[in-house]
């Protein structure tokens, strides 16, 4: 691990994948250092917000100190969120998988997903632990314009996109869930650590 200092209230942790990522960042929510007050997962890192009376040094310390347990995930509770399987890439990702595309609905709705960390846009989260089949590379050409509600995949994750904008996931489906609603407490329905399970809409 290797920790970089962000201002003077932040420490950036770099780890070498994301199965150490989620680790860690299950161990820091299980037992935060005193003084932390946000602890924010990326693919690879993961900044670590505290406020005084801590110290960026202590709050170095208690990092260094952290003895994550891979495949300990904590319960951050379990969405479900239902999805019409009409997307514009599923002709195109049955084709990359090699499976028909009532297979690629079977497979989605299967497996429990689980969300490693959140980026790109306000609620969208990056869901991990899926049916191995479904890992598939983004689109050679992204898109101006992906409709919110859109259920893609891309890399080895899913997700939902939260509201229209750009992207190049292959999509494979449609969900009316609202993933990100400012209204809402906590905005996000879609956290660190939450478990997704995809159920296809009748």
């Amino acid at each position: 691990m290797r920790l970089r200092h962000c201002g003077d209230r932040a420490l950036l942790a770099e780890l070498d994948d994301l199965g150490e990522v989620v680790a860690f960042y299950d161990a820091l929510v299980a037992s935060p250092p005193e003084g932390v007050v946000d602890i924010v997962p990326a693919a690879r890192t993961l900044l670590v917000r505290f406020e005084p009376p801590a110290t960026p040094r202590a709050i170095e310390s208690a990092l260094r100190s952290v003895r994550p347990t891979p495949g300990a995930r904590g319960d951050a509770g379990e969405v479900r969120i239902p999805v019409v399987y009409d997307g514009a890439d599923l002709k195109d990702v049955a084709a990359l998988t090699g499976l028909a595309e009532r297979e690629i609905v079977a497979a989605h709705t299967a497996t429990p997903w689980t969300v490693a960390f959140c980026g790109f846009a306000p609620g969208f989260g990056y869901l991990t632990g899926g049916d191995p089949r479904l890992a598939v590379p983004r689109r050679a050409e992204s898109r101006v314009r992906v409709p919110a509600g859109s259920v893609a995949l891309a890399a080895g994750f899913s997700a939902v996109y939260p509201r229209e904008s750009p992207g190049g996931w292959q999509l494979i489906g449609r969900t009316e869930a609202v993933v990100w609603d400012l209204d809402a407490d906590p905005p996000a329905l879609l956290r660190p650590g939450t478990r997704v399970r995809f159920t296809e809409a009748t």
